[in-house]
């Protein structure tokens, strides 16, 4: 510190303005802390990548290709729809109004909670301080009692395909597409690479995926993936796997193939190759704090590095999603506030919002195993549900992994339309402790998509309605003395 500056006192400091920073901070206030966020970009920053540049306007993309190209489907069922055209300098208006709304609501928390939320760039000085760089250029000191890493995370990068903004992107820079390219190559083709591509294509791209690994999404069970791998094929989507993208030269991406090279027509190059933890400008050493070589901050249970220092969200191990960091942030706050606190969860969802979505949660049938279980398996296919009939999307399963003789939900994975709310069942399951018998014996809507659920339940207790096939070995039931 430049002596003769003085350092503002600040009893709880949250360093981000994301999904895990701002619960963090919301739950400070409530815990009576007097709280003062710091977001390189302010208020302008509060909700992080997750409301301003990735899930929100992500998702407002999908709605808009899925709405677009299933008019046109309902031709066949008598509706008559023009010719469909894409105004993505519309499309970026109307994104900029939910954005907008989300992150305007997020300001009035923080505010109504009395949080304070400055501008600038932080950067820890001492165990207990940290100087910040505003927009203006001036240097504020801060002199924490306690503080919250929320830094979030930031798209990976190839040396050889460096975003420029206009030719190649980033998974930010491919939700701002003043209009829409003819053709794209998608380099990556995780659950980012595969939204996007799937999105692209429905508005009329013709869209190239190149993914390193043998197949899609490799971070899910093959068999939930086969249905997007069909549908990829029907948009006219084409799959290159076991494929290493090399440089882009006029439009043109050069993609080496196993022994041969390919050359792939693109006019922008989109790279989905996953994230990178903001933690590497810090001066974390200040603070006693040294990240992973994978750049993470490996927490204790209760989310702290020690004491007076906890992290949480995309900072943390385990998967980089909003929910996570929702999650996370009360009990890091809850730690600093002294208590004795753990961040437990028997189950973290995670859901691709692809053509069908996928949704998981819990443990595969694989992963059961290894941990010494002996799971049921039980697959209820989408084709005979009513409610995904008349949505025109009978594509997909509901897969129900069970625990055999105590019946007890271990995983609930799902492939097709609301996926990503029917996971939310099974999410209550695994915290719960549920059994196949509860699910089963607890009314459904009719009709809904759920309804699958319900019936995966049924048949791995032995009594499945509509399903042809019964669970491999009935479950008894749970004592529940």
């Amino acid at each position: 510190m430049v002596v003769g500056e003085i350092a503002e006192a600040v009893d709880l400091l949250v360093v981000g303005g994301g999904p895990a920073g701002y619960a963090a901070a919301l739950r400070g206030a409530q815990r009576g802390r007097d709280v003062l966020v710091i977001d390189r970009d302010g208020e302008d920053g509060v909700g992080g990548v997750c409301l301003r540049a990735g899930c929100i306007p992500s998702k407002a993309l999908i709605e808009m290709a899925d709405v677009a190209e299933r008019a046109a489907g309902y031709a066949s069922a008598g509706l008559s729809v023009g010719e469909c055209s894409v105004d993505l300098g519309a499309f970026q208006a109307h994104k900029a109004r939910i954005v907008g709304e989300l992150t305007g609501g997020v300001r009035s928390l923080l505010a109504a909670a009395g949080v304070r939320v400055l501008a600038g760039d932080l950067r820890f000085t001492r165990p207990d301080q940290a100087v910040v760089r505003t927009p203006a250029g001036r240097a504020a000191f801060v002199e924490f009692r306690d503080v919250v890493i929320a830094t979030g995370s930031r798209p990976a990068v190839l040396p050889h395909l460096v975003p420029d903004g206009v030719r190649v992107l980033d998974s930010t820079g491919a939700l701002d597409l003043p209009e829409l390219p003819a053709t794209v190559a998608v380099v990556g083709a995780g659950y980012i690479g595969v939204e996007l591509g799937t999105a692209l294509a429905k508005l009329g791209s013709s869209v190239t995926l190149v993914e390193m690994a043998e197949r899609i999404l490799p971070e899910i069970d093959v068999a939930l993936t086969r249905p997007v791998a069909r549908r990829l094929d029907e948009l006219g989507v084409t799959v290159l796997t076991a494929a290493r993208a090399g440089e882009h030269r006029g439009t043109i991406l050069h993609v080496r193939r196993g022994d041969r090279d390919v050359e792939v027509k693109a006019d922008v190059v989109i790279v989905a190759v996953g994230r990178r933890p903001n933690t590497d400008e810090l001066g974390l050493d200040r603070l006693g704090v040294t990240p992973g070589d994978d750049g993470l901050l490996h927490v204790a249970p209760d989310r702290t590095l020690r004491p007076h220092v906890a992290a949480v969200g995309d900072v943390t191990p385990g998967p980089a999603l909003a929910h996570k960091g929702y999650a996370e942030a009360p009990v890091a706050v809850d730690a600093l506030c002294g208590d004795r606190v753990t961040f437990q969860p028997a189950a973290i969802p995670a859901v691709v919002f692809a053509d069908p979505e996928i949704a998981t949660v819990g443990l595969s049938a694989a992963a059961a195993r290894a941990e010494g279980l002996d799971p049921v398996v039980t697959t209820i296919p989408m084709a005979g549900n009513g409610r995904a009939l008349t949505l025109r999307a009978p594509r997909g399963t509901v897969q129900l992994v069970s625990e055999t003789g105590t019946g007890l939900v271990l995983g609930l994975h799902v492939v097709g339309p609301h996926a990503s709310e029917l996971v939310a069942e099974g999410t209550v399951a695994i915290e719960m402790g549920a059994t196949v018998e509860d699910l089963a014996d607890t009314v459904h809507v009719h009709p809904t998509v759920g309804e699958q659920v319900q019936e995966a339940a049924r048949a791995a207790a032995g009594r499945g309605l509509h399903s042809a096939s019964p669970a491999r070995r009935p479950h008894h039931h749970l004592n529940k003395e």
